[in-house]
Order: structure tokens, then C-alpha cells, then sequence
């Protein structure tokens, strides 16, 4: 009987601390931390962004690997806008404005597709305009984010996929410390075809290594 009551006693332990720790999270996404990186600000987005964001958004080129369509007009980017602020307010999973300090424009996004709070992984995605590509940007937002993943949300693991037809996507994983881990055979329904996907995923122990925080 004492082994049982104990039991017990311990799993609501364990469900107080997962409930305390989703809640923590939520309450990240609610009111965004504003990250800094050397070249980049990631900050939470606003409707002020409409504009810059449509700016790279229209461009068939940004949207073809991705999950969405190429806005076809500012009042596309303007409903996008409002969903992912929307979803920030709920409590995520969240999505970071990636604006680059020189400019003050806002030149992409990353953040979390999904989060699964039963076993602290989560998926990350991202797009930038594609006049940024090649500078090591990406990447750069890339390693900030999985740091906030890992020391402020608490995650064990965050993973991400890219189209088989898009490597550079995979090199930005790669060159953040995500490693490889294999394909997936038509892993997504995309612009009309289905898509193999290459998965790249960070252990929290991965990063620790990564960062000599071990």
C-alpha cells in the first residue's frame, strides 16, 4: 500500500513539473525574449513587418520549397502576419521576425512547427529573402534558436526536414551542428507532388558537446 501511495505521490510530481514547464513555455511564446545574434536581431513579429515581409515572400524562388505559397499580395502577407502573431499570443508554438541589424529590415522567420511537450522535441523551420542567401545567416539564426531551444525551453531534442531537391537547406543544418539521421520517402505533400525529405536533428547532449558546456 505505501509503495502505491508513493507511486502515485511521484507521478503528480512528475505531471506539476511537466505542467510547469509547458506553461513556462507558453508564457516564452506569449511575451517573445528578443534574441541577438552578431548580425541579427530575432524578435517577435509585428504587422509593421508586412511589407518587408511580402517584399521576399512574393518571390516564387523563397516559396518553393516551403509549406506555403508565394503571397500574391500584400493582403496574403498581412493574414500570415496576424496568423503567426495569433499563435504567439496562444502560447506557440512560436515564431521569431529575423531582422538584420545593419538595415532594421526584417528578412525572414524561424521558429517552431511543432512542440511535443511529452518528449521535449520539437520541429524547427525557416525561410529568408533570398537576397540573403549564401551569407551565413540562416545558419546563424539557426544556432541561436537551437540554443533558446535547448537552455530556455528545456528540449531534449529539435529536429528539421528540407526537400531532397533543396541541399542548401540541409547545409544550413549541417553547418549548425544538426546531424543527419536519414530520407524520408514522400515525408510531405508538396505544391502538388509528394516530396522525400532529408532529416537532420540536435540531441540537448549534441549541443552541449557542441557549445563545451558538458
Amino acid at each position: 500500500m505505501m509503495r502505491s501511495v508513493m507511486k502515485r505521490l511521484d507521478d503528480m510530481a512528475a505531471m506539476d513539473a511537466d505542467t510547469a514547464a509547458r506553461q513556462g513555455r507558453e508564457a516564452l511564446f506569449r511575451d517573445m525574449p528578443r534574441l541577438e545574434t552578431p548580425r541579427l536581431t530575432l524578435r517577435a513579429p509585428k504587422m509593421e513587418d508586412a511589407q518587408d515581409m511580402y517584399a521576399y515572400s512574393r518571390d516564387p524562388e523563397v516559396a518553393r520549397y516551403v509549406l506555403w505559397d508565394a503571397h500574391r499580395g500584400l493582403w496574403d502577407t498581412r493574414a500570415y502576419l496576424r496568423a503567426v502573431i495569433r499563435r504567439n499570443r496562444q502560447g506557440g508554438p512560436g515564431t521569431f521576425a529575423i531582422a538584420e541589424k545593419a538595415s532594421g529590415r526584417m528578412i525572414g522567420t524561424i521558429g517552431f512547427m511543432w512542440i511535443d511537450a511529452d518528449h521535449r522535441s520539437a520541429e524547427v523551420g525557416y525561410s529568408l529573402a533570398r537576397d540573403c542567401w549564401n551569407r551565413g545567416y540562416a545558419t546563424e539564426a539557426l544556432r541561436e534558436t537551437l540554443r533558446f531551444a535547448f537552455e530556455q525551453l528545456g528540449l531534449n531534442r529539435v529536429e528539421g526536414q528540407c526537400d531532397v531537391r533543396n541541399p542548401a537547406s540541409g547545409r544550413v543544418m549541417a553547418h549548425a551542428g544538426m546531424r543527419y539521421e536519414g530520407r524520408l520517402r514522400e515525408r510531405i505533400f508538396l505544391k502538388g507532388e509528394y516530396a522525400d525529405v532529408r532529416l537532420y536533428a540536435l540531441l540537448h547532449r549534441d549541443w552541449l558537446a557542441l557549445t563545451g558546456s558538458e
